[in-house]
């Protein structure tokens, strides 16, 4: 932490002459302090091995507000579930399979025909050592995002899809096929509220998603079922249950979905796209999460954290419910040459990486400047990338990172939403920079 100090002076010092005064917290805000997001993926436990225990045992779940458990899925004919077929869903990861001890936050193993299993179980034991963590599901994703528009389409069918989902989700009653793991009210408890990440109303996600233009009128409409559904079931539960979205940079997507002055009346908060600006879908080794256009960027306009929220800022956001993604991922491309250092050169294609060409983890790159990679850094555009002069990767490091807290704490801003924990280190750096900066 002190050679983090040292950099957040220079950083400081940079973002004196370019940052406006703080904003004020916005008059509806209700929270305290800022919020720091983690989103867990189910399919962590796998590959990664990435099981809930170590978000405790990295210290991770005691430096989070939320935990956004990644994703619940919407069938075609609108409604919350995890019983769908290979490629749809995972129950087995969800709620049935039986943790073993050395991967149970209790160290207890779980057995056959408990009521919950899986990672469910594991949050529920993870909220009983962290009692201030709340834990949210996230409904759809880029992949599961297809019937959203569904869902959202009359008044039937937004009042069926929320009480599914809160059915499912809230009240806990998972489906129990084969008399293991699930049945009535068994997942009670371990969620505290819905996240809604729909890939995007009124505009193109992944090929094959259903979109309409009046997706941008029903995605309010469908937050303000969600946040009637929720209160009627807090006022039973003497509970507040959270409603927070996930929404776009581009600010083209933003217009074509979005009513901005009207969806910040039903949500807590939401977390903004703060990366992805640029990827292997281009040619040229690029920034994906700066925090200003770098000088000299070819592309114009351009992306950038700024310009995000500044989008949205403009069309009438309160700061204080806009919370900053940060990525724990890095983007990356081969055969590059030209640009500076890399950055802006021409690439051949994605660079290999562990799961998917073009994409890695953070707890990889960090290892590559013992690999022959040199670390460059833009103070004033707010970015970092990694270089071996054919290779380039650009990614957030803890000073980067501090960075952008600082930035947070600058604009006025709600707090930090991280992609995804399981590509922080054992030691949850990345997460430990961010609470070191929003405690």
């Amino acid at each position: 932490m002190r050679r983090l100090l040292g950099i957040a002076i220079a950083i400081t010092t940079v973002l004196a002459g370019a940052a406006a005064a703080p904003a004020a917290a916005s008059a509806g805000s209700h929270r305290d302090g800022f919020v720091r997001v983690g989103y867990f993926t189910q399919w962590g436990i796998y590959g990664r091995a990435f099981p809930v225990k170590k978000l405790d045992t990295s210290g991770a779940a005691s430096r989070l507000t939320h935990i956004n458990y990644a994703f619940g899925n919407v069938s075609e004919d609108g409604r919350c579930y995890v019983d769908g077929g290979p490629g749809e869903g995972d129950a087995w990861a969800d709620y049935q399979r039986p943790v073993p001890a050395e991967e149970s936050v209790d160290g207890v193993a779980d057995t056959w025909g408990e009521p919950l299993n899986g990672n469910f179980g594991q949050l529920q034991k993870l909220k009983a050592k962290h009692k201030n963590l709340k834990v949210l599901i996230s409904l759809g994703g880029w992949s599961w995002s297809t019937y959203f528009s569904n869902a959202a389409l009359t008044d039937a069918s937004r009042k069926k899809f929320v009480a599914s989902c809160i059915d499912l989700y809230l009240k806990g009653n998972l489906p129990n096929p084969d008399g293991s793991a699930g049945g009535p009210g068994s997942l009670a408890g371990v969620f505290d509220g819905v996240d809604l990440d729909w890939e995007w109303p009124g505009s193109n996600g992944e090929p094959g998603n259903v979109v309409r233009p009046e997706d941008k009128q029903n995605f309010t409409k469908l937050l303000a079922e969600f946040r009637t559904q929720l209160d009627a079931l807090g006022r039973t539960s003497r509970k507040h249950y959270e409603l927070t979205a996930f929404v776009p940079a581009n600010p083209a997507t933003i217009d074509a979905g979005f009513e901005v002055k009207k969806i910040f009346k039903y949500l807590d908060f939401a977390t903004v796209q703060g990366y992805d600006f640029h990827g292997t879908w281009e040619q040229r080794a690029n920034q994906q999460s700066a925090l200003r256009v770098p000088a000299g960027a070819p592309d114009n306009p351009d992306f950038s954290v700024d310009s995000t929220i500044q989008a949205w800022v403009d069309r009438g956001a309160p700061r204080r419910e806009l919370v900053l993604g940060v990525p724990y991922f890095g983007r990356g491309w081969t055969g590059v040459t030209g640009g500076q250092n890399g950055l802006f050169g021409t690439a051949t294609g994605p660079a290999p990486a562990t799961f998917e060409a073009g994409s890695e983890d953070y707890k990889k790159l960090k290892t590559l400047p013992s690999a022959g990679f040199t670390v460059h850094r833009d103070l004033r555009a707010g970015h970092a990338w990694l270089w071996d002069g054919t290779t380039f990767w650009t990614y957030d490091d803890p000073a980067l990172v501090l960075q952008k807290v600082l930035y947070i704490r600058t604009r006025g801003l709600g707090g930090a939403m991280m992609w995804s924990l399981d590509g922080d280190d054992d030691s949850a750096t990345l997460t430990r920079t961010i609470h070191f900066g929003l405690r």
